[in-house]
């Protein structure tokens, strides 16, 4: 990895979906595309790299942490990295617009 490149995670519990997603965005100048399996995993690589990340890309339905939960996390270590909830659920508005309000979702993808 290229530390002058900026952080680009992918976390979502289905190796396909992260793999998808590491494929598509992989040879864009300027960022290094990492994904996870495990939110716990990914919460510990962006504690110590936090400073060097863009964009926190999740799925909101995982085991051991919900996206929601990583992203508030992740927007209390690093208020500026931007965030991308993904879910294959239907999700009330009123969730998203709190946590967009808030400030821990910037985008979402239904």
């Amino acid at each position: 990895m290229n530390t002058d490149n900026k952080i680009v995670s992918i976390i979502d519990d289905e190796i396909d979906i992260t793999d998808l997603f590491q494929d598509a965005l992989r040879g864009i100048y300027g960022i290094s595309v990492i994904g996870f399996n495990d939110p716990l995993v990914a919460l510990e690589h962006f504690k110590t790299n936090n400073k060097n990340y863009a964009l926190v890309m999740t799925d909101l339905r995982m085991p051991s942490m919900s996206g929601l939960e990583l992203l508030k996390k992740v927007k209390n270590l690093n208020p500026n990295v931007r965030t991308i909830l993904i879910t294959a659920y239907e999700m009330e508005n009123n969730i998203i617009q709190e946590y967009a309000n808030k400030g821990i979702i910037d985008s979402f993808i239904e």
